[in-house]
C-alpha cells in the first residue's frame, strides 16, 4: 500500500484534535503539558509531510525549530509544574496563584 501525504495529514489531524481536547479537558498540568507536546508532533509530522511531498527540506528545518521551542517549553513548563507541587501538593492548573508569593 502506498501511503501518499493525505494519510500523514489525517493521521497528524487526529493527533492534534486529542492533544487538543486532552489540553481543554483535563485540568492536571503534567497532562496539559503532555497534549501540548503531542499537538506540537502533529505538527511536526504536517512538516515532515509537506516537505516530503515538495521535495524541500523546509519542512526539516521548520521541525527542528519547533522542538527547541518544544524543548524549552518543558524546561521553563515542569520548573512551574514543580513550584506548584511543591507548595501544594495535588495542584490543578487553576491554582497558579499559588505562585505570586
Amino acid at each position: 500500500m502506498d501511503l501518499t501525504t493525505d494519510w500523514y495529514l489525517v493521521v497528524s489531524t487526529a493527533l492534534f484534535a486529542i492533544g487538543a481536547v486532552g489540553l481543554l479537558v483535563r485540568r492536571n498540568p503534567l497532562v496539559m503539558f503532555m497534549c501540548v507536546e503531542l499537538m506540537l508532533n502533529a505538527v511536526n509530522l504536517a512538516f515532515v509531510a509537506f516537505g516530503a511531498e515538495l521535495d524541500d527540506v523546509g519542512g526539516q528545518a521548520a521541525v527542528f525549530f519547533v522542538l527547541v521551542v518544544a524543548a524549552v517549553e518543558v524546561v521553563v513548563g515542569l520548573a512551574l509544574v514543580v513550584a506548584i507541587n511543591r507548595r501544594r501538593p495535588g495542584a490543578t492548573a487553576d491554582d497558579l496563584s499559588v505562585l505570586r508569593g
